[in-house]
């Protein structure tokens, strides 16, 4: 035997990456050449090489799960040449004894995935009648594993059992001898109705399209299982009765779905007739399960809200085949719910084939006797949804003359030209400007020649203090304000401060303290009980902003020893004798006595407002001139200055 080269494994696609175009046509052709010289050697050479070398099965296994999830498609040139050669290889090595990897229920639904069925049915029935016990020892292990996930339901893999029931569709789409092997006895059979009342939509269907694959596969068998068949329809039967029965909620039930959405009972019902197999237990038991048919859901139709129809339109293609559109793509649906690697497009024309019979288009897709145009045609093709417009054609006409232009009075103007500033202008109400905008536009902003001028205009030299019509100028108020009650509480205040400064022990509530002389010392001069001077310790603590209040009024300010006045002064009560200004003395001091502007400022109450700064008497007269102006206002200065006409004063 002429010794040849070890076929690769087939890449992954993360691998084919790395490849480019060159070294991937190669290997194409590598494998094309190779699997065609396996092919041609004979059964003897051919067990020769898959017990010397593995690299046939696992090339054949890679090849067919790469295939199977990416299409054919990335064969690029060798895209029919290879899969011949390798379904050749398959179909030699299925006839000697294959290798116990290919009885794998994966790599027998990926040949029965990527192959044609008419290919690939007779070569899995003959695998069963060569090897069946092999064979069936690896579905029965399958079967095995499904079952307890199927019955736990929720508590089950869900995901695991759906992506091991999709794949198995396939592998009993072609082979109806997979089919009688998992309806034998009840088990998977209850598990797939136990399994359908988890709410899982697409779990659901995969559920739904294996129990029909499974049913229609027991009479595509020679010869046809018709009492199986009819023990199965009997258990669902059975399971649909306790289903309705049971607290359960009636969408749960796989049969009302099964019967509904799946032409199961006219295809069974209608093979029977042929076949002659229509017993009257048979009819009795499809009728039984007619029963439980659900109505058909018809959607309410969407309001629109249409344009009056005046009759000046021509009515499209598109509009009128708008309604038979969507009817088309209900009934792709259904087809697609039990073929999902057909394309939209495909299921059409099979629809437009068979007049829009869904039974039909099932059934001759079940055993592959489709037309040659819809046999050969791509199944993965689309259904375009933008139909050709139709082009309707003109009748060529004459230029018609130009309209006249007409003139307005916002010709040429800033909007006319394009020239109008887009701040400055605002469509409907003007939105109102908030503060920080307001201060950002200069355009409104005060010129700067204007603020100088009006600080040119204000007199700074103006800075003498005006009194003339300050209240303690003007006769006939009252004050109100204590001024010996001020001067004792200041005093007061000056005493504890002092006190405090020197000694705050002094202020500590207990009876020591109180009895010793420093407080007795500090209660005889303020007159305060124990309980006020300790009051107002606390308070002083308690407020630090006080403290720093009465340190800032009681430090140090630099006065000096107050020097008696030597001037002359008029005696008090005309005694002849030079005295001093008794308080609260109505006298006009200052020079030039008599009335006018030469006269002094004010009356004296004990102080003048423009004494020495830091004497007592002047600081309480400043205060009390300015208490009292707010509420006498300007009543009081109108009163004055009227009296001060009356003494025959000047005005100014």
């Amino acid at each position: 035997m002429v010794s040849l080269p070890s076929l690769a494994p087939f890449p992954q696609s993360s691998w084919r990456q790395h490849l480019s175009s060159s070294e991937w046509n190669t290997l194409l052709q590598s494998w094309t050449s190779i699997c065609r010289a396996i092919s041609s050697l004979s059964e003897k050479d051919i067990k020769a090489a898959l017990a010397r070398d593995d690299s046939i099965v696992t090339f054949l296994v890679s090849f067919a799960e790469e295939t199977a999830e990416a299409g054919f498609t990335i064969l690029d040139s060798h895209l029919t040449t290879l899969p011949k050669a390798v379904f050749q290889l398959v179909s030699k090595v299925f006839n000697v004894s294959p290798p116990p990897q290919l009885f794998d229920y994966a790599f027998l639904a990926n040949i029965a995935r990527i192959f044609p069925r008419k290919a690939t049915a007779p070569l899995i029935a003959q695998l069963f009648q060569r090897h069946a016990a092999a064979l069936e020892a690896a579905l029965t292990a399958l079967k095995k594993q499904l079952i307890p996930q199927l019955e736990a339901g929720i508590k089950g893999d869900l995901k695991s059992v759906e992506a091991r029931l999709i794949r198995l569709n396939y592998l009993l789409h072609a082979s109806p001898d997979t089919c009688t092997l998992f309806l034998a006895g009840s088990d998977f059979l209850d598990g797939l109705i136990v399994c359908f009342r988890v709410m899982n939509p697409p779990l659901r269907k995969v559920i739904l399209t294996t129990t029909y694959l499974c049913l229609v596969g027991l009479i595509d068998t020679e010869p046809a299982k018709w009492s199986m068949l009819s023990d199965q329809l009997y258990a669902l039967k059975e399971a649909a009765d306790a289903h309705k029965a049971g607290p359960l909620n009636v969408n749960d039930s796989l049969v009302p779905e099964l019967i509904t959405n799946t032409p199961l009972l006219k295809i069974l019902l209608r093979r029977a007739e042929d076949s002659g197999a229509a017993t009257e237990n048979f009819k009795k038991r499809i009728t039984a399960l007619e029963s439980y048919r659900k109505g058909t859901m018809v959607r309410p139709k969407r309001l629109i809200r249409r344009r009056l129809d005046k009759g000046k339109g021509k009515i499209s293609q598109q509009e009128v085949n708008a309604d038979i559109h969507v009817h088309k793509m209900s009934q792709i649906t259904q087809v697609q719910d039990l073929f999902p690697d057909l394309g939209s497009g495909f299921v059409s024309k099979c629809l437009d084939e068979y007049g829009e019979d869904v039974e039909q288009v099932v059934a001759n897709l079940l055993s592959e006797t489709l037309p040659p145009h819809l046999a050969n045609a791509d199944r993965s093709e689309s259904l375009s949804s933008h139909p050709e417009a139709g082009h309707t054609e003109l009748a060529p006409r004459s230029t018609p003359p130009q309209v006249p232009t007409r003139h307005n009075v916002f010709d040429d103007d800033d909007f006319d030209r394009l020239a109008m500033d887009v701040s400055k202008v605002s469509f409907g109400k003007k939105p109102a400007k908030n503060a920080d905008e307001m201060l950002k536009d200069k355009a409104n902003a005060p010129n700067k020649s204007a603020i100088l001028s009006a600080l040119a205009a204000f007199d700074s030299d103006d800075d003498e203090r005006d009194d003339t019509y300050d209240a303690d100028d003007v006769g006939g108020t009252v004050d109100a304000s204590n001024q010996e009650a001020d001067a004792a509480s200041d005093s007061n205040e000056e005493a504890l401060f002092r006190a405090y400064q020197l000694d705050s022990k002094l202020f500590d509530r207990d009876a020591g303290t109180r009895r010793g002389n420093p407080r007795a010392k500090l209660r005889e001069e303020t007159g305060m009980t124990d309980e006020a001077i300790e009051g107002w310790a606390l308070i002083l603590v308690r407020n630090p902003q006080q403290k720093r209040r009465l340190e800032a009024k009681y430090a140090f300010s630099g006065q000096q020893a107050q020097l008696e006045r030597t001037s002359w002064r008029a005696s008090p009560a005309g005694s002849g004798e030079e005295g001093s200004e008794p308080d609260g003395g109505s006298s006009r001091g200052g020079r030039g006595g008599g009335r006018g502007r030469g006269r002094g400022r004010g009356r004296g109450r004990g102080g003048n407002v423009a004494g020495p700064t830091g004497e007592k008497e002047t600081e309480s007269a400043r205060k009390n001139k300015e208490a009292n102006k707010g509420s006498r206002a300007n009543h009081n200065r109108r009163d004055a200055r009227a009296k001060k006409m009356a003494r025959g004063g000047f005005a100014g």
